[in-house]
C-alpha cells in the first residue's frame, strides 16, 4: 500500500501544495519562500526518510506567520491522510537528538487526539529571517491536523539554529518510528480497538 498524500490548500493568505510519501528515501524539494523553514523541512525529510515536495506562495510582505502556520496545517493533513486507517503502525515514537551544545527530546503518539506540549527556550526573537515564536505555531498546526499528541522539549542549548535543528531532527526520527509498520499489530494499536 502506497502511504502517500497530495494536499492543496488555498486561502487569501497562502497557496500551498504539498506531496508527502511516508515510505520514501528522504528526498525533499521545499519552496516556502522562507529559507530557514525550507532548511528545516529538508532536515525533517532526510532524517525521517520521508519524500516531501512543498510549493508555497504566501503573504510574506506581512510577515512569516500565515506561511509557517499554513505549512504546518498542510503537513499535518498530509501525515493523517497518508496514514489512512492507521492500522499496523507502531503509533508511538520518541527521539533524543543532540546538535552540538543543544539537546532536543520529542515524544509523539499518533492517537487522533491532538495536543502540543512545547518547551523550547529561545534567546533570540529571530533566526535566519524567521521569528522563533513561529516554530510553536508550526508544530501546533501540524499536531492538530495530524491528530497527533506531540511533546517537544529542549533540555539545553544556546544557539537558536542548533536548538531548532535538533528539534526537527528529533521530530523526524520520532515520527519515522511511529509510522513504521509492525506486521504483528493487527488493526490499530489500541486496546480500545479504535484511535
Amino acid at each position: 500500500m502506497l502511504r502517500k498524500a497530495d494536499i492543496a490548500r488555498k486561502t487569501k493568505e497562502t497557496d500551498i501544495r504539498l506531496v508527502l510519501n511516508l515510505d520514501g528515501e528522504g528526498r525533499c524539494t521545499a519552496a516556502s519562500g522562507i529559507g530557514f523553514l525550507d532548511h528545516m523541512l529538508n532536515l525533517f525529510s532526510g532524517h525521517g526518510r520521508f519524500d516531501l515536495e512543498l510549493r508555497c506562495s504566501g503573504d510574506l510582505d506581512v510577515d512569516t506567520h500565515h506561511t509557517v502556520e499554513d505549512t504546518g496545517i498542510v503537513l499535518g493533513k498530509a501525515i493523517s491522510e497518508a496514514l489512512g486507517a492507521r492500522e499496523s503502525i507502531k503509533r508511538y515514537g520518541s527521539a533524543l537528538i543532540p546538535m552540538d551544545e543543544s539537546l532536543a527530546q520529542v515524544a509523539l503518539d499518533l492517537s487522533n487526539r491532538p495536543y502540543l506540549y512545547f518547551d523550547v527556550p529561545f534567546n533570540n526573537p529571530q533566526v535566519g529571517g524567521m521569528e522563533t515564536e513561529m516554530f510553536e505555531e508550526f508544530f501546533r498546526a501540524l499536531a492538530v491536523n495530524a491528530g497527533m499528541t506531540l511533546h517537544i522539549s529542549v533540555l539545553h542549548g544556546s544557539n537558536n539554529h542548533h536548538i531548532i535543528e535538533a528539534v526537527f531532527k528529533a521530530f523526524a526520527r520520532a515520527l519515522r518510528e511511529a509510522v513504521t509498520i509492525d506486521p504483528s499489530i493487527k488493526g490499530v494499536n489500541s486496546t480500545k480497538g479504535t484511535l
